[in-house]
């Protein structure tokens, strides 16, 4: 009989970590330059996958996509309702300047056409001059993203959480 509590402690444990993994945080690793600087080539993440259900998004934040099935990693700039443009290297969201409080590079002028409808946003690369984003993929939908990333985890030089 110890030994079966034993067991069936050990296998509950194991069954809710790998709920934990599947449905609520797992690691992704960061492919290719879209993110500098704020996340460098090959940096190891946690995928927060039902965060944004409860808090939802808020701008600035870095989200995983789910893009033609490939995971992507992109700041969310642009929320449901608002009208996006950069002039000249800044932010405009709904024709009023918007600061952003992170490191990215140069953004080439863009303005959207449209109001970005419920459900959508529009997201960018931090490393604005070599990134596939809704400047030239389209406005995402919600239901794409897969949760928010905001910690590192490797490289441990850089371990932490990121703006």
């Amino acid at each position: 009989m110890k030994t079966l509590k034993t067991v069936l402690s050990y296998v509950l444990i194991i069954g809710i970590a790998i709920l934990i993994k599947l449905y609520v945080f797992s690691p992704i690793r960061v492919n290719g330059t879209s993110m500098d600087p704020t996340l460098n080539n090959g940096d190891i993440m946690i995928l927060n996958e039902i965060g944004y259900y409860l808090n939802g998004l808020d701008r600035f934040d870095i989200v995983v996509i789910n893009s033609n099935d490939e995971k992507i990693i992109k700041r969310v700039i642009g929320l449901p309702g608002e009208k996006v443009a950069y002039r000249n290297n800044k932010l405009y969201i709904n024709d009023k300047e918007i600061y952003e409080n992170f490191e990215h590079k140069d953004t080439k002028d863009f303005e959207l056409s449209k109001v970005i409808p419920e459900n959508y946003y529009f997201v960018v690369g931090d490393n604005r001059s070599n990134s596939k984003d809704s400047r030239s993929i389209g406005l995402i939908n919600k239901k794409q993203i897969m949760g928010k990333a905001r910690i590192v985890l490797y490289p441990f030089n850089r371990i932490g959480s990121v703006q």
